[in-house]
């Protein structure tokens, strides 16, 4: 078990200074990203939901954005003396969009296009306060493919339900996902497990997430003494 409770509590007080506290009719979204595999990332973000739900007045959503390897909803089910137990599966969108395209598209039994939100479920935790998505990978057909779609009105429509949305994404090395999504997001984190790995390259994310429109908010130092938000 992983608990950074405080950790994350004052990183949520941070991006309350930098960002403003949520706004009680139009929720935020913050995409957390790290440049190499391995470094807690997931874990991070996860925790993150976690205490953000517990002080938010409306629902937390940890949007699972690593299409390829699923593993929040499983992460937190494991847990349930931590995160209560796992409500009903449902739908994760609120207006019929998805965040991804999955090509060709799904076809039921009589040849009737399927909606890719129908392949995005959810599961409530800690009491209804945190939700956390899951993409039903193995429903794909042999020779269909799923990549991020980002015109899509999917997280403004969540952002209507919910007071922040969590972004988990694959690190740098292996997907493009967070310079797609980031000049859709409010904010992007990236998390740095030191000493692993070489400064130039975090650098050049964070100039690479600038450029492709991103609000670039800071770093979580993850494995060290001490978690600590670093201004850009």
């Amino acid at each position: 078990m992983v608990d950074l409770t405080r950790e994350m509590a004052e990183l949520m007080q941070g991006l309350n200074r930098a960002m403003g506290k949520p706004s009680a009719t139009m929720g935020r979204a913050i995409l957390f990203v790290s440049a190499y595999d391995g470094e807690g990332v997931s874990t991070v973000a996860r925790e993150f939901a976690r205490t953000e739900a517990a002080f938010a007045k409306r629902p937390v959503w940890l949007v699972d954005a690593d299409l390829k390897a699923q593993g929040q909803l499983v992460a937190m089910g494991t847990e349930p003396a931590r995160f209560g137990p796992a409500g009903p599966l449902c739908a994760a969108t609120p207006d019929g969009s998805a965040f991804f395209a999955i090509t060709p598209p799904a076809r039921d039994r009589d040849g009737h296009m399927v909606p890719d939100a129908k392949f995005l479920v959810a599961r409530p935790f800690f009491d209804g306060k945190l939700w956390v998505t899951r993409f039903r990978e193995q429903n794909l057909s042999k020779g269909q493919t799923v990549k991020l779609f980002t015109q899509t009105s999917y997280w403004q429509a969540l952002r209507q339900h919910a007071q922040t949305i969590v972004v988990d994404v694959p690190s740098a090395e292996r997907s493009d996902a967070a310079l797609r999504l980031a000049p859709l997001m409010d904010a992007v984190v990236m998390v740095v497990s030191e000493p692993d790995g070489d400064l130039s390259a975090r650098l050049a994310l964070k100039a690479d997430i600038e450029a492709a429109g991103g609000q670039f908010a800071g770093m979580v130092y993850n494995r060290a003494r001490e978690v600590k938000r670093a201004k850009a």
